[in-house]
């Protein structure tokens, strides 16, 4: 009696087995193609597009591929749970004899569950992919077309205000610029005024040390002064003597 329980109770694991299986089996194919119909209804729509529309964002869809992915993942998990209970049942006394059988049994649901596992989070991950790629592509799109969208008005008053901003900054450039030649020249006035007023002052003592040179220099100055009259006095005259020559 406790064989037919025992067998009685793998073959109701087998059948919650095989029936999970299935299930996922029927999940998978819709799930890969509302994946399908994702990618082709965004070309389609895409290529259906004007210039000046967006893409438009396929929520139902969307919706649709959150559900079946949790419901698939609730299936393999339960389908786990029950690889896990006929591996817990191999191993458990009274199956040595029918050990290699079960073995086999069980590595061949395993592999199943490992092939949907893979398929799942392959579709998935694709499926993702597109989403994220196609939402890119329409926050893109969108940008250039509000750009576009916008008044010519509106597009040549912000060219006109960048140009004017351009200005400005050059007009604070060429301020900058200015500014810094005028102060390097104040500096250089500067510099050469202090350098006279040493020179005078090494003048001023020569002379005052060496009042020999101080005479020279005034006699020098009054000959200068003589000649520059005498000079002046000649030139006056010529000219006189031009003028009353002309009129005459």
């Amino acid at each position: 009696m406790a064989g037919i329980g025992s067998s009685n109770y793998w073959e109701d694991l087998r059948k919650q087995a095989r029936q999970l299986e299935n299930q996922i089996d029927l999940k998978l194919v819709s799930f890969s193609k509302l994946c399908t119909s994702y990618s082709g209804s965004r070309d389609g729509r895409r290529a259906e597009t004007s210039d000046t529309t967006p893409l438009l964002n396929n929520s139902t869809q969307d919706r649709m591929f959150d559900t079946m992915s949790v419901e698939i993942e609730q299936l393999l998990a339960k389908l786990t749970a029950i690889n896990d209970k006929m591996a817990e049942y191999t191993n458990t006394p009274g199956t040595a004899s029918l050990n290699a059988a079960l073995m086999h049994t069980l590595q061949r649901h395993r592999d199943i569950l490992q092939d949907y596992t893979h398929e799942f989070h392959k579709t998935k991950s694709n499926f993702l992919a597109i989403r994220e790629r196609e939402d890119l592509l329409g926050s893109v799109r969108k940008d250039i077309e509000t750009y576009k969208s916008g008044s010519g008005v509106n597009n040549r008053r912000t060219e006109l205000f960048l140009k004017e901003h351009e200005h400005l900054r050059n007009s604070d450039r060429l301020m900058d610029d200015t500014i810094s030649i005028a102060m390097a020249t104040k500096e250089n006035m500067t510099s050469q005024r202090g350098m006279l007023k040493s020179i005078q002052s090494r003048v001023n003592t020569l002379a005052n040390r060496f009042p020999a040179i101080n005479s020279l220099i005034q006699r020098i100055n009054l000959r200068k002064r003589r000649d520059s009259l005498i000079l002046g006095t000649v030139i006056g005259v010529c000219t006189i003597l031009l003028l009353l020559y002309a009129f005459h």
